[in-house]
């Protein structure tokens, strides 16, 4: 009689605990999924993504946020497409989508001003566009790139016909420069900081050097009208978060990078640093607040592509961009 009595209660216990297990696996998640994708290999443009992930911040915001690499197709395509909710972008990118009624749109700008130039060994002895003249710019064939260049060296009296400009494709910096490719165009804060840890003395030649109208957004925040007219409470929530991510890496730049090598531990630990440490003070800049982006930017900028002949249509500023979801000022 024990003995069926001991047997009785321990089937009752394993179905009690069976049905625990289930009744647990079954209760849906609370947290909104959503994903958001890269526009090139983890580096510290993204750091505030892996912040507000690693610090709980998406999850405070009701969010289960994915960050993942863009692989063949690129971010603005799966997120034009509504194949992902967010992405990494650039303003002229942005801009060309919008001339050809691609819905995107552009909800924070990651680094206030555009950090990136023309870039070259010092040994190769180019201080300016001029002495762009019989040199070989590497490059990656977007049409911008040729307008860039002669943008710069007609305003330091150059001429690009005297300027080979070939596609390197995706090869990085200093492989370029090792094969017969004198400059290229950089952003300092990881390649130029790489140059400098690897004892590489470079010139550069910003380009908001050269024009008010080059210090454009890059890279940005973007998603769609869709999401925004459908999920306008998962947009703010998402900009809330990375806002808080970003405001950890402007404060805490070495734990920030921490965070980064933790989640992409094949990154070099001794760049994401410095790297780190040299974007903490561009990310906000001189903004009232970290993603804020101004109406003459956008304007500015397309303008010049019009005048430069790689914008045709139509541009309206002020439908490619929207400071709305921005925390307000103070709020917590």
């Amino acid at each position: 009689m024990k003995k069926w009595l001991f047997i009785m209660v321990a089937a009752l216990i394993t179905l009690v605990g069976c049905s625990a297990k289930e009744d647990k696996k079954e209760e849906p998640s609370s947290e909104k999924k959503v994903s958001v994708v890269l526009d090139w290999t983890p580096n510290t443009n993204h750091t505030g993504l892996y912040v507000a992930q690693k610090l709980g911040y998406f999850k405070e915001q009701g969010l289960d946020v994915e960050i993942i690499l863009p692989g063949d197709a690129g971010a603005d395509q799966l997120v034009a497409s509504g194949k992902a909710e967010f992405g990494v972008s650039y303003q002229e990118g942005i801009t060309q989508a919008r001339v050809q009624d691609v819905p995107l749109v552009s909800i924070a700008a990651i680094i206030q001003h555009n950090t990136s130039g023309f870039a070259s060994l010092a040994s190769k002895g180019i201080t300016s566009p001029k002495d762009y003249e019989g040199k070989t710019y590497g490059g990656w064939g977007a049409p911008v790139e040729q307008a860039v260049l002669q943008s710069l060296m007609k305003a330091d009296n150059a001429d690009i016909n005297k300027l080979d400009i070939v596609n390197a494709g995706d090869i990085d910096f200093f492989t370029m420069m090792q094969k017969d490719i004198d400059f290229a165009w950089i952003y300092y804060a990881w390649t130029g900081i790489e140059a400098e840890l690897r004892g590489e003395k470079l010139n550069m030649q910003y380009l908001t050097d050269y024009s008010e109208q080059l210090d454009y957004y890059t890279p940005v925040l973007a998603t769609n009208e869709k999401m925004i007219k459908d999920n306008p409470d998962v947009v703010k929530a998402f900009v809330a978060a990375t806002t808080k991510g970003y405001e950890y890496a402007i404060a805490h730049p070495s734990e920030a990078a921490d965070i980064l090598l933790e989640a992409v531990p094949d990154l070099d630990k001794e760049l994401v640093h410095k790297s780190q440490e040299w974007l903490a003070g561009k990310y906000q800049d001189d903004a009232a607040q970290w993603g804020e982006q101004k109406l003459a930017v956008w304007e500015n900028y397309a303008d010049w592509m019009t005048k430069n002949n790689v914008l045709e249509g139509d541009f309206n500023a002020q439908q490619a961009f929207t400071n709305d979801f921005l925390p307000k000022k103070g709020a917590k």
